[in-house]
C-alpha cells in the first residue's frame, strides 16, 4: 500500500510504502499525485520511504516506477530514497547515475534528515 505524506512544501511528492506494493498502488495513488504535482510545478521533488513493513514491489508496480521516472525524466528535481534494502539502494544507485536529478539514499532511521534535505 502507497500513502501520501503530508506536511512537505507544495514541489515535494511524499509517498510510504508498506507491505507488497503493486501496480495499482501506482496507478490509483502515485502517477495520479505525479501528474497533479506536476501541473501545479515544473519541476517537482520525491521523498519516497520504504517502511520496515514494505515486503516487495510487484512486476506491474516495477515496469510503472519506470514509466513514471522515464516520462517525466527531466522534471524530476531531487530525489530521496529511505530505504533499509540493500538490493533496492543498490539498483536505485545505478539508475540514479542516469537521471538528470540529484538521489540520496537514507536509512529509515534517517527519515527526519532526508525530510530536510528534500525539502530544501
Amino acid at each position: 500500500m502507497l500513502k501520501l505524506m503530508k506536511d512537505l512544501p507544495d514541489n515535494v511528492l511524499g509517498v510510504s510504502a508498506e507491505g507488497r506494493i503493486t501496480g495499482e498502488d501506482y496507478e490509483k495513488v502515485l502517477i495520479p499525485e505525479v501528474e497533479k504535482k506536476l501541473r501545479e510545478n515544473e519541476k517537482i521533488r520525491m521523498l519516497y520511504r520504504l517502511g520496515e513493513g514494505f515486503t516487495g514491489f510487484d512486476l506491474e508496480a516495477m515496469i510503472d516506477d519506470t514509466k513514471v521516472g522515464v516520462k517525466h525524466l527531466s522534471q524530476w528535481d531531487r530525489i530521496a530514497l529511505v530505504s533499509d534494502h540493500s538490493v533496492i539502494n543498490s539498483v536505485a544507485k545505478f539508475f540514479g547515475h542516469l537521471m538528470a536529478c540529484e538521489l540520496r539514499i537514507f536509512k529509515n532511521s534517517e527519515f527526519e534528515d532526508a525530510k530536510k534535505w528534500i525539502s530544501e
